[in-house]
């Protein structure tokens, strides 16, 4: 391995141990749920999923987990952005 890898793998953890630096702008998963799989995604700051619950209450069961593990992990989620 050459020695700038070498670098890169060192300030790597550096930066994985430094949380602060980490803000999610977007991300889009699909969650395995008990009846179905849903997707469920983050952008500009806001919250999507194509199950029912989310579109009538803008919150479920998909989004509040993912934000658990992202809180979990002392990652920030962007705030949202006008449109």
């Amino acid at each position: 391995m050459d020695s700038g890898m070498i670098g890169k793998i060192q300030k790597s953890k550096r930066y994985a141990q430094e949380r602060e630096r980490f803000q999610i702008n977007a991300l889009a998963m699909t969650i395995k749920g008990t009846n179905n799989n849903h997707e469920a995604s983050f952008e500009n700051g806001k919250w999507q999923c194509d199950c029912d619950f989310f579109k009538t209450r803008g919150q479920c069961v998909h989004t509040m987990a993912i934000e658990r593990i992202m809180a979990d992990a002392e990652l920030e989620m962007a705030e949202p952005t006008d449109d």
